[in-house]
């Protein structure tokens, strides 16, 4: 039973030791030079920073060179401060270190994202009735067909509208009157304009009870009461909903038809809260519907201020025409969005260590001397990874080897963090 532990311990040995090998082997030293100025506090190992030693020397554990630690917190033996990580040329062989330089460059990154087919909501038309009354006849129309504008729908009657029409057919004929004496210079036409204002007062109380326009020029035309007034469709589209019936009995306010131009389609898609800010209104998007092949522009109108706290996503509307009417609402589509972003400073996406905390790169300052640097971060493309904040074009960082990198720089400021100071 004890003999797997016999033949897992000295390969895991073997690891230790070259580690600490490179650590102790690999890590350039160089003399003290800035500490006339500072207090010397002790002598200390980067390997095992509890050793501590009066006088310089080697650590009888690893035979690492012992470096002096000063009040500031610093090593003499460093230029920089004690995290910079150095290694010699072949420590730097073995861990695979390899660095590139930082560079601007931009990009264009395409959103995939799930959307659902809505009417836009600017050409959908409620036909809602202005008076009491009741339905007398129905067209075949029904809830899902197509319909042109000014199809006849339904006939209603309505008895308390009666006066208001036979009011304006007499204020018609007034107006003719009226006309006809202002073109012959005869006082009776001053009074012309006194009719026109009586008329459009009855022509605003007769669309306020429902009567269509188409119903008004017929009423015009003929001069006489209507038997029943009729509901004409008041643009082409689908029949959202229909809500009569021959004999219906309806008031004031009642929802006859509801009619959606499909002509120009909304697409509502989820979209995560972080890449929201990305998707700028009159960016160009492609639609295609899945299983059939159809695909069809489409441009970003806003993103919309609601938040789903479930899915922690939000809602990116667009804009589509719709030719032929291939998109129908509540529809599913699939939608992908270009974006294009301005030159930033890059670097490869290997380059950056993410504690969840703060995210690092190890910046060249010399033959085998490296740097951790805080940085942040912004858009990402593929492997590319914008830098916000902390490096410049030019530099160079370390793209591979980085892990070996931080675990270097953490034992080279660790004997000052023994020693009560923070880490710079």
């Amino acid at each position: 039973m004890k003999r797997p532990a016999l033949a897992i311990g000295p390969p895991l040995l073997a690891v230790a030791a070259f580690l600490a090998g490179i650590g102790c082997g690999g890590a350039r030293t160089a003399s003290p030079t800035a500490s006339e100025t500072r207090k010397l506090l002790y002598y200390s190992c980067p390997m095992h920073p509890t050793y501590r030693s009066d006088r310089p020397g080697k650590d009888p554990t690893c035979g690492m060179d012992l470096e002096a630690v000063f009040d500031a917190g610093k090593a003499a033996a460093s230029e920089g401060p004690s995290a910079v990580a150095a290694i010699d040329s072949d420590a730097k062989r073995l861990l695979g270190v390899a660095v590139a330089p930082v560079e601007k460059a931009g990009g264009t990154r395409t959103f995939r994202l799930f959307g659902r087919v809505a009417a836009d909501e600017g050409r959908v038309y409620r036909l809602n009735a202005g008076i009491d009354g009741f339905i007398r006849d129905v067209s075949p129309v029904t809830t899902g067909s197509r319909v042109r504008k000014g199809q006849l729908l339904a006939t209603f009657s309505a008895p308390a509208s009666i006066s208001v029409i036979q009011t304006y057919i007499l204020n018609l004929g007034s107006a003719d009157r009226y006309r006809k004496a202002a073109a012959e210079g005869q006082a009776e036409g001053q009074a012309l304009g006194a009719a026109n204002s009586n008329m459009r007062q009855r022509v605003d109380m007769m669309h306020n009870m429902g009567i269509s326009d188409l119903q008004l020029d017929e009423i015009d035309k003929e001069r006489t009461l209507p038997e029943q007034l009729k509901i004409f469709a008041p643009a082409d589209g689908i029949v959202l909903s229909r809500n009569v019936s021959p004999g219906l009995k309806f008031d004031r306010g009642a929802e006859w038809y509801r009619i959606a131009d499909l002509a120009r389609v909304w697409v509502l898609a989820d979209v995560f809260e972080n890449e929201a800010s990305d998707l700028r209104p009159g960016a160009r998007a492609r639609l295609s519907v899945p299983g059939t092949g159809t695909a069809l522009e489409a441009r970003v109108s806003e993103v919309l201020p609601q938040f789903d706290p479930a899915t922690r996503t939000m809602k990116v509307r667009l804009e589509a025409e719709n030719p032929g009417l291939a998109l129908r609402p509540e529809m599913f589509v699939d939608v992908e969005v270009s974006v294009a972003y301005s030159p930033a400073i890059t670097v490869p996406l290997e380059a950056v260590l993410d504690s969840g905390l703060r995210k690092t790169v190890f910046v060249e300052r010399g033959e085998g001397r490296f740097e951790p640097r805080e940085v942040r971060t912004g858009w990402r493309l593929g492997d590319k990874v914008e830098i916000v904040e902390g490096l410049a074009a030019g530099e160079r960082v370390v793209v591979s080897g980085t892990f070996f990198l931080d675990s270097e720089s953490r034992m080279r400021a660790a004997p000052a963090i023994a020693s009560g100071e923070k880490r710079p």
